[in-house]
């Protein structure tokens, strides 16, 4: 997996694992960010890079020190899976 990178213009964390996509959208707001789509091509099912690209941008959030809103349905999946990061949203 390549690394996660922050694609500022787009507002997105991207990644690519064999050639294929994979992305988190966001907004931001003052003193938070809003998680809205996450996306994985197809072909990469199954190999864990949605939760990888879940755990990057919440940990991502929690050391900038920004609060969460998660619309995205993938993303709040994820936090009922691993509660820790409950206390950054609006899902605690």
């Amino acid at each position: 997996m390549n690394p996660i990178t922050n694609n500022i213009e787009r507002s997105r964390f991207e990644t690519e694992v064999d050639g294929l996509p994979g992305f988190v959208e966001y907004r931001l707001f003052d003193g938070g960010i809003i998680y809205s789509h996450t996306e994985v091509d197809p072909g990469l099912g199954g190999k864990g890079v949605g939760s990888l690209l879940a755990k990057y941008v919440l940990d991502y959030a929690r050391d900038q020190g920004l609060k969460v809103i998660v619309t995205c349905p993938f993303i709040k999946v994820y936090i009922k899976r691993h509660p820790e990061y409950a206390p950054l949203t609006n899902l605690a």
